[in-house]
């Protein structure tokens, strides 16, 4: 479960924006995490609170391919970002480091923004497990789809191999007994 504040952002947010390529000389934590956003907004990263929801328009994460945007995003503390699309790059670097991309259809994206600027510091949860998105303040929620080998390796908090190692004993055993029925056959 992933609750925080929501905090907005428009349309086509590039990976050049989401960490200004000034600061890939340094690929720490740390050092990234520090300048996320700070093109589109100064303050903003003295203003999140890690946990903390990022809420864009489409295309999110457009741009170039550079994984730098996503670690800036995750460094910071962010576990999720909602939008009604996210480039595939970026949406693909996400599910690697541990970022889920939430997608929800433009309606409801447009009703939540709207929401948001009405209300800022609005509350949003997202249950991964039961792939919803929820606003506790109104009770209104939108359902998402997401990869259920990415969404098991999310929940366990692995990486594709921190999964793979997870099944040695299995590849083992497969390897143990297709080789005996090879044996058999010859």
């Amino acid at each position: 479960m992933i609750k925080g504040r929501a905090w907005t952002f428009g349309d086509h947010i590039n990976t050049d924006l989401i960490i200004p390529g000034r600061y890939l000389d340094d690929y720490s934590a740390k050092h990234l995490a520090a300048h996320v956003m700070e093109d589109a907004d100064p303050e903003f990263p003295r203003k999140v609170a890690k946990g903390d929801i990022l809420v864009a328009g489409r295309n999110f994460g457009c741009g170039s391919s550079r994984e730098h945007a996503v670690w800036a995003v995750y460094d910071y503390g962010f576990r999720a970002v909602v939008s009604s699309f996210f480039a595939d790059i970026f949406k693909n670097n996400a599910l690697n480091n541990g970022l889920l991309p939430v997608v929800i259809p433009e309606k409801q994206l447009a009703d939540l923004l709207e929401l948001i600027k009405k209300n800022p510091g609005t509350i949003v949860r997202i249950d991964l497990r039961e792939q919803l998105v929820t606003i506790p303040a109104t009770g209104e929620s939108s359902r998402f789809e997401i990869n259920p080998f990415k969404k098991e390796c999310l929940l366990k908090g692995l990486d594709d191999i921190e999964y793979l190692l997870g099944m040695q004993n299995l590849i083992r055993d497969y390897e143990i007994k297709t080789h005996a029925d090879e044996n058999r056959n010859n």
